[in-house]
């Protein structure tokens, strides 16, 4: 009988974290890992190389940056089991970078999206870190967001 009253308050445990976790992300918790996080959904665009992206908040500008313009963007990457490995959100400093010199997903993710937009990427290994020791393996998830194209 112990059993099954400790798997039932292991059952409401659950079912109340749940809808934390889900209202976490309807409120926008940028650190939380999203639901789709183990694989594009069935809407997201693809490019011929493997790249899967979804728009999350649409943009206000006009112009995209070019492969090798610099950026300022927030970010946040997970594994696809969730596990958070990097965030310029967290830090609260965003990121500027020159699109040459980032990830090859990046380079060319990015290069699709407008000042002021924020999308989800789903970026396979080899256009990722390849499988360099000491970074995250594997297909990663990345939400971006283009605060301004400098140059």
């Amino acid at each position: 009988m112990g059993e099954a009253v400790e798997e039932e308050a292991s059952e409401e445990q659950a079912a109340e974290e749940a809808p934390e976790q889900a209202a976490a992300e309807e409120e926008g918790d940028p650190l939380a890992a999203p639901a789709d996080v183990a694989a594009p959904p069935a809407d997201a665009e693809k490019t011929e190389s493997g790249l899967a992206s979804k728009v999350l908040k649409e943009g206000t500008g006009t112009e995209h940056p070019t492969a090798t313009s610099t950026v300022r963007a927030h970010y946040t990457g997970w594994t696809t089991d969730g596990e958070m490995f990097d965030s310029s959100v967290k830090r609260g400093q965003p990121l500027t970078m020159p699109l040459n010199r980032v990830i090859a997903g990046w380079t060319e993710g990015v290069q699709l999206m407008v000042e002021g937009e924020k999308r989800r990427f789903w970026i396979p290994q080899d256009l990722a870190y390849k499988g360099a020791p000491g970074a995250p393996a594997g297909m990663l998830v990345f939400d971006v967001e283009l605060i301004e194209i400098v140059e």
